[in-house]
């Protein structure tokens, strides 16, 4: 008889191999070996213990293991900058370890990117059956006259810097990176970071999924909370109508963590959803 994991979900690592350099990961797993899989894949700057109260509805049906992306939680920082592909083998190398049949991803935020990118990708195997993606990221928002203002003023401020031989010119950008003028532009996720984990921010946050929808060929259930400022119901929109098939699901009186605001119409929906109810 398979027993099942305690209410404290335990830790484990793997390796991995990305753009030839070994990679340890960090995950909590919890739930019966087995049983359907779920990955749980949190946003940028969050972690794995974000992402519990999901693990610990889902483990009485389903065998879920729960990630620390690199630089996050308990995983470290990568030996280099990682972009969206970097992520994608990630995940189906996790995948390929952890789970010995079909899976599903439940991502938040920025894991709603990389689930959405790891879908769209035809190298990722069909082993990958569903999507519950909860305020997603990858869609371009309209941005503010603010923001123009903004990226006018920093192309402005790097000019002079551009015109300088080399090395000189990498060091006078990388001085203006770390100037407090060069702070107040930036948002406050890219002022928090340095070194590798601000290249991959950058390389993340820039990269956008809008014609890789139509290529996501599974099914896919949407959330956002009603009260969301950091993703909008036209992202979410764009997602459910040019995703083939998708579902959007609006979550009253709840914000970018709609299953931590509402966690009962949140978990509920997304049990009905993979067990296929």
């Amino acid at each position: 008889m398979q027993q099942r994991n305690s209410d404290l979900q335990h830790p484990n690592t793997l390796e991995i191999e990305v753009d030839s350099h070994r990679v340890r990961l960090s995950f909590e797993s919890s739930g019966e070996k087995g049983s359907p899989g779920v990955l749980l894949l949190h946003g940028w700057g969050s972690s794995a213990q974000m992402m519990r109260p999901i693990a610990k509805r889902l483990e009485a049906t389903h065998y879920v293991v729960n990630l620390d992306l690199p630089g996050h939680g308990k995983s470290p920082v990568p030996p280099t900058a990682w972009e969206m592909e970097d992520y994608a083998s990630a995940v189906r190398q996790v995948a390929d370890q952890v789970f010995a049949g079909p899976f599903s991803i439940v991502g938040h935020s920025n894991g709603g990117r990389i689930a959405l990118f790891v879908s769209s990708d035809a190298s990722t195997p069909d082993s990958l059956e569903k999507l519950i993606l909860l305020s997603p990221s990858g869609v371009r928002r309209r941005r503010s006259i603010r923001y123009y203002i903004r990226a006018v003023v920093a192309s402005v401020l790097k000019a002079p810097f551009q015109i300088l031989p080399e090395p000189i010119r990498e060091f006078g950008l990388d001085w203006l990176r770390h100037s407090l003028v060069w702070k107040l532009l930036s948002s406050p996720d890219y002022r928090e970071l340095e070194g590798v984990m601000r290249e991959t921010f950058v390389k993340t946050v820039n990269c956008y999924l809008e014609d890789r929808l139509p290529d996501v060929l599974r099914p896919v259930l949407l959330f956002r909370g009603e009260n969301d400022d950091s993703v909008t119901q036209a992202q979410v929109k764009l997602m459910e109508q040019e995703i083939p098939d998708a579902g959007l699901v609006t979550v009253k009186n709840a914000g970018h963590f709609a299953y931590l605001d509402q966690p009962d119409t949140v978990g509920n929906a997304m049990l009905h959803f993979l067990n296929g109810q």
